[in-house]
């Protein structure tokens, strides 16, 4: 049987090996992040406090709050699936759902200067078949239930 402190240290560990591979494509192989991208990361770094925290103590807290963050960057990796595989409508300020046809020269300008960098339904690296995203709505579910594991075995 897997010890409480092995399954938040693959939890953590896990959280950290997507952290530092999400910078690594940023700043390695020049891939800007999105706004999507980004909202995927924080709930990472919170695991990882979450991970420290819950190493220093007892009980079930503190592993399903990390599982509460695996799930919710699952959720934003799933979302943004979604949106770069056009099921569905992502954040305006990172999508070009918009048509420049019957807009002025003017506003159009305006539109694309102020444009995000990176727009959140174009794919740019992918892996058999699957983005950044999918792959980390899946590794985050399966952070999650290592996460419930841990809490567990805290009682």
């Amino acid at each position: 049987m897997t010890s409480r402190k092995t399954l938040i240290l693959l939890a953590a560990g896990g959280s950290a090996a997507l952290l530092l591979g999400a910078l690594y494509f940023q700043v390695f192989e020049n891939l800007p992040p999105c706004k999507l991208c980004i909202w995927q990361r924080w709930p990472h770094g919170a695991a990882l406090v979450i991970a420290a925290a819950a190493l220093a103590t007892r009980g079930p807290a503190l592993p399903l709050a990390g599982a509460v963050s695996a799930l919710t960057t699952g959720a934003v990796g799933l979302y943004h699936t979604g949106v770069e595989r056009e099921w569905w409508d992502g954040p305006s300020t990172c999508t070009s759902s918009q048509s420049i046809t019957d807009m002025s020269p003017a506003r159009a300008a305006d539109l694309i200067m102020n444009m995000a960098i990176q727009r959140c339904d174009e794919v740019l690296w992918s892996f058999l078949g699957l983005s950044m995203a999918s792959w980390n709505a899946l590794a985050s579910l399966a952070f999650a239930l290592l996460w419930v594991a841990a809490a567990r075995r805290s009682r």
